[in-house]
């Protein structure tokens, strides 16, 4: 058991709901600050890379066997 009573449950949800925390979360005003906030999720920069170069190896390696079999 995770060690949440009923009681302690039913303390925190009232002290919840007495300091109302979604009313102050506002987000970002200003075009900046939704500019930067919109790239939260953003995961594409050193994944899209690392694709990019096992994608760039792959091609060199087909090349090199090639290679490889043309000296054979």
């Amino acid at each position: 058991m995770s060690g949440w009573t009923k009681e302690k449950r039913q303390a925190e949800r009232d002290r919840i709901n007495q300091t109302k925390p979604w009313l102050k979360s506002t987000g970002a005003k200003t075009p900046e600050g939704k500019a930067i906030s919109s790239q939260n999720a953003f995961k594409g920069g050193l994944h899209a890379q690392i694709k990019a170069l096992n994608t760039e190896m792959k091609v060199l390696l087909k090349e090199q066997k090639e290679m490889l079999r043309r000296m054979e």
